[in-house]
Parts: structure tokens; C-alpha cells; sequence
């Protein structure tokens, strides 16, 4: 027998009544609060229009950049700044573990570089190598830091993905196939030369292919990455060699100010998950530490697809702090992102932990320190994946070099 629609005794109308009293005071809830989210979204500050150029004469980029390749994988120099920054996570034949890092830096203090025919070696360009690799087994981290004028010591090509400083070099070998060569010598007792192929295709960070790095009309940067490059080939520790296998993220960036007056530094990461997903995180900080609306996450899908997510969608959380030897300055690691899952909706935690806390570039020929390192990346307590992780300006402010 079916139960009663009312409990005997009671009034079906004043029931009727509460019930409709109910639901119109969860209705007007949920449109007062949905009038609240668009009021909100109408006062956001839009980005400023970007600007065609810099005041000292440096192209900016614009919105949907139509790009070729091999050629942009190469120098562009109208801009004042660009790199092309590379770390890797490998592994030795019984499963010996290496971090690795390897940035090449071009800037230009001229607009109006010395015409083409003239002596090579006026010109403003220079080029700064940063590399570094940390052996897990010991926690020996080695690091190098070379700086030259473009000439004899350093090159970088316009027409396809050719650059040099010193004896360290990253490369295409054939333009028409996408497969690059880098080969570095950190030290006497320390050097590596490694295959990069592409197992996944390139992403393009940003909103209308620009991404947005502060409130200047100036502050932005073209920022393409391949998220995975299946990386193969050897590597010289002292006396022990290696043959070694792993995974790779690139990173080129094109800009002419990376950087506004009241930013100081970032706290940047790049994920690679196992399930095949990336992560690409930066949060930029302002001078009284609190972070800057342009600070941006996104998820890179198994298939490439990208999911956006502003700085209000996602918080970077210290959950510990090493203090430098080298240079005194405080880096707060580990991390915590919490971020929406965009697979599941559902807000995650992961933690950033280093595989050894004392990765600090410390710069003595740039200036320059800043803490990069390979992490593994934890969800309630089980390794998901790898990271490396960058912190920069705590070891002193770097607007005024980055604008």
C-alpha cells in the first residue's frame, strides 16, 4: 500500500504553502547569487591592450600569432629577451635516477642592433647558459652558469632552432624532422648529450596565443612548450657512464618584458602526470607577497587539449621553507597546489616535493640565483607523477632585469 501523501491529521494547504515558501527562497538564493558571480566578473580589470612595441623600441607579442616551424622554434631577434629552457627527469639502466636542467638565454640591449656587414662583434646580444643535474642516489647537485657576447662563443639562428654558448649546444639536426640534440658540459667530470622527440605535440600557452604575465601593456610573452620529449642518450658522471631513457619539458618563451614594477618574482611549475595529463602552473608574486590576477594554471590533456584557469581558481600553499647555504635566502618548498580537476571537477591537492632540497642555481656570473628542481608530485600520500619546479626572486628582486 502506497504511504499517504500527509501525515494524518495535518493541513494539505499550509503544507502546499511552507513547501512553495521553500522553494522560492532557494530560487531567489540562487539568483541573488548568480547576479553576485556576473557582478563580480563585470568589475574584473581587463588586461590593458597590448602595445605594438616597448618604450626602448622591442616588438611585443601580439594575439593570434600564426607561427611556422622550423623557423620559430629559432632566435627572434626584434625581441629584447627569449629562452629556451629544458628539464628532464631520467633513468639509468637499473633504474638510477637523474634531474636535469638546461636554459639558454638570449637578450638584446638594442633595438637597432649593428647592421648586417659590420663588425660582429658591436652588438648588444648576448647569450647566458644556466644547467644543472642532481643524482638522486647521491644528492650531489652540479651546476654551471657561462655568459657571452654573440660572436666566436655564442649564436643563435633565426631560421630554425640553432643555439650555442661555449661547448654547450641545443639543437635541430635535420630542420625537416622534429627531433632536437642537446649537448652540455657542466664540468670536467660532468657532461651529457641527449636525443629530444616529441611524444606529444606542441602547446600553446595563453589566451589568444599570448600569454598574459601582469597588468602593463608590455607584459607578455609567446610561450611554446612540447609538455613531453622521449629523451635517449648518455651521460658522464666522474668515472661512471650512462645510458639513460626518460622524459623531457621544453619551454621557449619570446617576450620583451616579462615582468611589471611591482612584481618581484615567480613560483612556476611544469607536471607531468602519469596518466599521460600535464600541468603548467606559475604564480607571480607581487613585492608585499601577495599574487598577481595574472597568475594562471592550465591542464594539458592526454590528446593536448588545454583547460584554463584563472588566479582565483587555484592557490600555491608553502608547506615548508629551506634556507640557502649559498646565497641566505628562504625558498619555501615543498608546494601545495590545489587546483580543480577539469577530468572530474572535483578541487585536488597535490604536493610538490623536491627530490633534494639544495637546487639552487646561485648565479655568481648573472646575478642571478633562483631555485630550480626536480620534484615528485603526491595525492594523499602516493607519487602521481614529476615536476620541476622554479622559485625566483628570493635571493633578491628581478623586475628591473626582466622589464
Amino acid at each position: 500500500m502506497p504511504a499517504p501523501l500527509f501525515a494524518p491529521g495535518s493541513n494539505p494547504l499550509r503544507i502546499s504553502i511552507s513547501t512553495f515558501a521553500r522553494s522560492l527562497a532557494l530560487a531567489i538564493t540562487i539568483l541573488l547569487s548568480l547576479f553576485r558571480l556576473a557582478s563580480s566578473a563585470q568589475t574584473l580589470p581587463s588586461p590593458p591592450v597590448l602595445a605594438e612595441k616597448t618604450d626602448d623600441g622591442f616588438l611585443v607579442p601580439h594575439l593570434n600569432p600564426s607561427f611556422s616551424f622550423p623557423k620559430d622554434h629559432g632566435s627572434h631577434p626584434g625581441f629584447k629577451m627569449e629562452w629556451w629552457y629544458l628539464t628532464g627527469h631520467l633513468f639509468g639502466p637499473i633504474n638510477e635516477r637523474f634531474g636535469y636542467q638546461a636554459t639558454f638565454f638570449r637578450r638584446s640591449g638594442s633595438a637597432n642592433p649593428a647592421p648586417s656587414g659590420s663588425n660582429r662583434f658591436r652588438t648588444d646580444e648576448i647569450h647566458l647558459f644556466h644547467a644543472a643535474l642532481l643524482d638522486t642516489r647521491t644528492g650531489k647537485f652540479v651546476h654551471a652558469e657561462r655568459l657571452a657576447r654573440t660572436g666566436w662563443e655564442s649564436h643563435s639562428s633565426s631560421e630554425q632552432l640553432s643555439v650555442r654558448i661555449g661547448d654547450a649546444s641545443l639543437e635541430t639536426p635535420d630542420p625537416s624532422i622534429e627531433r632536437f640534440s642537446l649537448n652540455v658540459r657542466l664540468d670536467e667530470k660532468t657532461q651529457f648529450s641527449f636525443s629530444l622527440t616529441p611524444s606529444k605535440s606542441l602547446v600553446i600557452f595563453g589566451e589568444n596565443g599570448v600569454s598574459r604575465k601582469g597588468d602593463s601593456n608590455t607584459a607578455a610573452s609567446w610561450y611554446l612548450t612540447f609538455p613531453r620529449l622521449k629523451t635517449e642518450g648518455s651521460l658522464k658522471i666522474g668515472p661512471e657512464s650512462f645510458q639513460i631513457r626518460g622524459e623531457t619539458w621544453m619551454d621557449h618563451e619570446i617576450s620583451s618584458s616579462q615582468l611589471t614594477e611591482s612584481q618581484s618574482g615567480w613560483d612556476w611549475t611544469g607536471i607531468q602526470l602519469n596518466d599521460g595529463r600535464e600541468i603548467m602552473c606559475y604564480r607571480l608574486r607581487h613585492k608585499d607577497g601577495t599574487t598577481d590576477p595574472a597568475s594562471a594554471l592550465t591542464w594539458v590533456d592526454a590528446t593536448g587539449k588545454k583547460s584554463h584557469f584563472r588566479a582565483d581558481q587555484f592557490r600555491w600553499e608553502n608547506r615548508g621553507s629551506w634556507s640557502s647555504p649559498h646565497t641566505k635566502a628562504n625558498y619555501p618548498i615543498p608546494a601545495l597546489l590545489i587546483c580543480p580537476d577539469p577530468d572530474t571537477g572535483e578541487t585536488i591537492e597535490l604536493l610538490i616535493k623536491p627530490l633534494a632540497v639544495d637546487q639552487e642555481l646561485d648565479g655568481k656570473l648573472s646575478g642571478l640565483a633562483y631555485w630550480e628542481g626536480a620534484c615528485e608530485v603526491l595525492r594523499n600520500g602516493i607519487a602521481i607523477g614529476s615536476a620541476y619546479v622554479e622559485l625566483t626572486g628570493y635571493a633578491g628582486d628581478l623586475s628591473k632585469r626582466l622589464r
